[in-house]
């Protein structure tokens, strides 16, 4: 909270009063976020403008965004000695939220404004020239850290809806800073900001686009429906791609809880829109050019990579064997726990990273491992080198591996499917409905179990035994296909998946060689099978 105290008149040096002002801002580390105690002191001596506790460049500059801001509204800093500190000393100061609570200070210290009037109040915003007001990442997590400590939160105009969504928490969001001084004088009353969901203004491609592919189709289906890790494989203009981009719009919409949580990541990253929270899953497709900091995060303020700004969404990494191996090999953890921990020299953070990955990649380097015609001379020795750019514990934490075949350039003169996208969502819908009540109020590993990929050790027992005829199917293909532990229970998470498409019954024998028939090698690869 902004708590401005003057020192006593008996605290002298030279014969001058020492005026010292608090003000409280905050700082991230990751999602977490910490109080700082930004102090302000003027005291006799020549006149200068110090910054201390660790202020990173972008804090350094808002010495002179202050003291323009100041002059824009006709004030002047006194001719003392200024020293500003950010406490604690030892910790890292990043980002330009710092300028709205040390200009705050300045002016309490100077007695332009009263400090009890300022009282209660967490503040953060970038200052123009003009003493305009600019957005800053991270509102949203602040305004939630400053209503569990009972104060209110002082924050840019265009950032007010955003902030909105801390629940009771009293938000001021003036354009400026002499909005924002004329609001505590009493001239001028600011209004509170109103909570807004983001207009929905992405339309999904439709599924009816697509000719052929039915097996595709089903595969992206239940994908959908239970948050499974999809691979396709196919030659170059098979529509792996197209299906992808339109699994979006099968996925239902975030719930309050999941587009706060979402949007508080896009907060700290400053992508978050000025209307307000998200409430569409986030679809992240970063280029295969993409390096390990950039996927999983990191940087020199440890930022939030793809696979958090992903969370409770899809990452599609086309071109998948095109990746960097380490950045590929980074995501095994993530995609394991659904966090993702950036540990650097001077920051270690986590951040929520529960995604659902979609990838694509052709069977080899030319695309056309099949085709007989097309293929080169290299044939499948060119095919085993290039699935070898991914290992096999990436490749078996995918859930479904399907083959997208060359589309028949007959079938690209039929009429577009009956099928399109609004029926398959509804059906993936009514399997999120059955998953949703079945673990309500459950938990794994300390987050919150949402879908039937989640769901692992004693719980998938639970919900995805087979019955005796499925399982013995399992148990002998288990045993041919040589497969993992991870795969093992892979598989039934997606007989789970298809047994709530099917209405939400117990797993069967069906259920359990669909889900099968989506678990192979990557074509070309060598695998041991036991006949």
């Amino acid at each position: 909270m902004f708590c401005y105290t003057l020192v006593p008149t008996s605290a002298l040096q030279g014969g001058t009063r020492i005026m010292v002002a608090r003000a409280q801002s905050i700082a991230f580390q990751g999602i977490t976020v910490l109080d700082v105690d930004v102090q302000v002191q003027m005291s006799s001596g020549l006149p200068a403008f110090t910054l201390v506790g660790l202020p990173d460049k972008a804090v350094t500059e808002a010495r002179e965004r202050v003291r323009a801001a100041l002059a824009a509204m006709g004030l002047a800093l006194p001719p003392k000695r200024i020293t500003v500190n950010l406490a604690p000393a030892d910790l890292m100061k990043e980002g330009s939220h710092f300028d709205l609570p040390i200009a705050l200070g300045l002016l309490a210290a100077m007695d332009v404004l009263p400090a009890d009037l300022l009282a209660g109040y967490v503040s953060l915003g970038e200052l123009g020239l003009d003493g305009g007001l600019a957005p800053v990442a991270g509102v949203l997590p602040a305004a939630i850290h400053a209503g569990g400590r009972g104060l209110g939160l002082i924050c840019p105009e265009r950032t007010g809806r955003e902030a909105a969504w801390a629940g009771e928490t009293e938000i001021l969001a003036p354009a400026s800073l002499l909005q924002l001084i004329n609001h505590f004088k009493g001239t001028q009353v600011l209004s509170p900001p109103q909570a807004k969901l983001a207009e929905n203004s992405f339309a999904a491609p439709d599924m009816a686009d697509i000719k052929g592919q039915e097996t595709a189709k089903r595969a992206v289906e239940i994908a959908a429906a239970g948050g499974h890790n999809l691979l396709m494989i196919g030659p170059p203009g098979a529509g792996k791609s197209m299906l992808a981009q339109r699994l979006p719009g099968l996925l239902p919409p975030l719930d309050g809880r999941e587009a706060l949580e979402v949007s508080m990541i896009h907060s700290l990253a400053g992508n978050l829109s000025e209307d307000g929270l998200v409430k569409l899953r986030p679809f992240r497709d970063p280029h295969h050019s993409a390096s390990t900091a950039a996927l999983i995060g990191g940087g020199h303020r440890a930022r939030p990579g793809e696979i958090s700004l992903a969370h409770l969404g899809v990452l599609f990494l086309d071109e998948l064997p095109e990746f960097q191996r380490a950045a590929l090999e980074a995501l095994r953890q993530p995609l394991e726990s659904g966090r993702a921990a950036v540990a650097r020299a001077n920051a270690h953070v986590t951040y929520p990273a529960r995604v659902q990955l979609v990838a694509a990649m052709n069977p080899c380097r030319c695309g056309y491992l099949d085709d007989p015609a097309q293929a080169c001379t290299k044939a499948p020795r060119c095919a085993q080198d290039y699935q070898a750019k991914i290992s096999g514990p990436v490749f078996d934490r995918i859930d479904l591996h399907v083959e997208v075949p060359a589309v028949n350039p007959a079938d690209l003169g039929l009429p577009p499917p009956s099928e399109n996208s609004a029926a398959i969502a509804a059906r993936v819908f009514s399997a999120r409905a059955i998953q949703k009540d079945r673990y309500a109020g459950i938990d794994f590993n300390g987050q919150p179990v949402r879908t039937n990929a989640e769901a692992d050790g004693e719980l998938l027992d639970a919900v995805a035994a087979p019955d005796e005829s499925g399982r013995a199917l399992l148990m002998d293909a288990a045993d041919r296909m040589r497969l993992s532990a991870r795969g093992y229970h892979r598989v039934l998470r997606v007989a789970r998946t298809l047994a709530d498409l099917d209405g939400g019954g117990g797993v069967a024998r069906i259920h359990i060689a669909e889900a099968l028939s989506y678990r192979r090698a990557v074509p070309g690869r060598q695998q041991a099978v036991a006949v």
